[in-house]
């Protein structure tokens, strides 16, 4: 459809949604690691909401451990266990991602270029 929705059995939504799923679905080969290099970046926000769900998912049912590179930090930090923060190459940060989304001055200064 020209409007950027598709129906697949039955379901509406938008298009980006059905190839997010079935690209995640493709995961099932078995890999032990899923490597992401900002998979947020320029997506519509129901598409975001979409892989998000999609990439917690996989990890929690699947057991796979991923190594997710985001400038989006309250987005995903949520959906991860541990986070490790780089500042020009150097460890800036190592630890539980929930410790870091509730330190709102460090993330702020860390990562204020990447807030939204």
């Amino acid at each position: 459809m020209s409007d950027g929705w598709c129906s697949v059995a039955g379901e509406a939504g938008p298009v980006g949604v059905d190839h997010l799923q079935r690209g995640v679905g493709q995961l099932v080969l078995n890999p032990k690691l899923l490597l992401l290099d900002e998979p947020l970046e320029g997506l519509a926000p129901i598409i975001v909401e979409e892989l998000l769900r999609s990439i917690a998912r996989v990890v929690r049912d699947e057991g796979m451990s991923a190594l997710i590179v985001e400038q989006n930090p309250r987005m995903i930090l949520p959906i991860t266990q541990r986070a490790v923060v780089l500042d020009r190459g150097a460890v800036a940060h190592e630890g539980a991602s929930a410790e870091l989304l509730a330190d709102h001055e460090r993330l702020d200064r860390w990562l204020a270029v990447a807030k939204h």
